[in-house]
């Protein structure tokens, strides 16, 4: 990471782009610009056949200087210095102080690239970034512009580290209640970047953020526990609670349990009652019965179930059976 420091004493935490990525970016660039070179010469030749060896020569330098100066230039220009190359590569021209580049800037740079890369085949440009402590080569020395990596992994930088083991629940009893959403914004994009910063920087930062969590919560931090460790079990804490009502909620919501009852009569425990589904109702007031309201034979005068067929046969003196006299019928 690169320390650059703006006009208004802010340092800027910038990545150099290493020499790999940037002759990959400039390997690209090349190749579209002498395809477009050579399609614009062929058509140049064709146009110019019956013009004369000078017009000829004019005509190729013109050509030359358009293609393979004027156009990178004007690309870097438009684009803020993010050529083809660039682009794919996620890398982008800069200014020393991290604004874009205008015009003068990608003109020095260009003009330097003739001699760096096109006439020394990239050699003097290999050596001067490899020297440079910030990549630079010489076009960017004289023109006062960096190449940065635009393009950075987010899983570096956006992946909370847990806690210590040790650490785990030891917070439970913490009164969280007045933490402003501020201060946990701030606690958690600290422990999301903790990794890119300066140790100075990281170890102030922890030291400042956990003051304001303890003066917050009113209890003290342990003593011996570093300040990274103790942001990072105190939101690992938060978290588990939030984990924890969220899961209490949804157990507790209206209408949770009847989706076990199938919209069937059912009885304290949740189950139908035997025969209960599908059957016709057991007690009924009889067809028949007076207009008196008195109770007919399906109904009892006490309003109990009367008795059925089969319970009437039961509790009825069974009639006695003829005697057998002997005689048979005829066969």
């Amino acid at each position: 990471m690169s320390a650059l420091v703006t006009g208004d004493a802010v340092v800027l935490g910038l990545r150099p782009a290493k020499l790999p990525s940037r002759a990959l970016a400039v390997a690209i660039d090349l190749v579209v610009v002498f395809a477009v070179y050579l399609m614009v010469s062929i058509g140049l030749a064709v146009a110019t056949a019956s013009l004369d060896e000078a017009a000829v020569m004019a005509v190729s330098i013109a050509t030359f200087l358009l293609v393979l100066v004027g156009a990178p230039i004007a690309v870097e220009t438009l684009s803020h210095g993010r050529s083809l190359g660039k682009l794919a590569c996620g890398l982008r021209v800069v200014r020393d102080d991290g604004g874009p580049i205008r015009f003068r800037h990608a003109l020095v740079r260009g003009a330097m690239g003739v001699v760096e890369i096109l006439m020394s085949f990239g050699v003097i440009a290999c050596i001067a970034s490899l020297v440079s402590a910030r990549g630079r080569r010489i076009g960017d020395v004289f023109a006062g512009t960096l190449v940065i990596r635009e393009r950075v992994p987010a899983s570096r930088g956006m992946v909370m580290p847990p806690p210590p083991p040790w650490l785990m629940g030891r917070f439970s009893e913490l009164d969280l209640s007045a933490v402003p959403d501020d201060l946990w914004l701030a606690i958690r994009q600290y422990l999301t970047r903790m990794r890119q910063l300066d140790p100075a920087v990281n170890w102030s930062m922890a030291v400042r953020l956990a003051g304001d969590l303890v003066a917050c919560t009113g209890a003290p931090a342990p003593e011996g526990v570093p300040p990274a460790a103790f942001l990072a079990a105190v939101v690992n804490e938060r978290q588990a609670r939030d984990a924890r009502r969220a899961f209490r909620a949804g157990a507790e919501a209206p209408g949770a349990g009847a989706a076990f009852s199938g919209g069937v009569g059912v009885g304290a425990l949740g189950y139908a009652a035997p025969g209960a589904v599908g059957s016709a109702p057991a007690v009924e007031r009889d067809e028949t019965a007076g207009a008196d309201g008195a109770a007919g034979p399906g109904v009892t005068s006490a309003g109990e179930l009367a008795p059925g067929p089969s319970s009437r046969a039961a509790t009825e003196t069974p009639q006695p059976r003829p005697q057998a006299t002997g005689f048979a019928p005829p066969a």
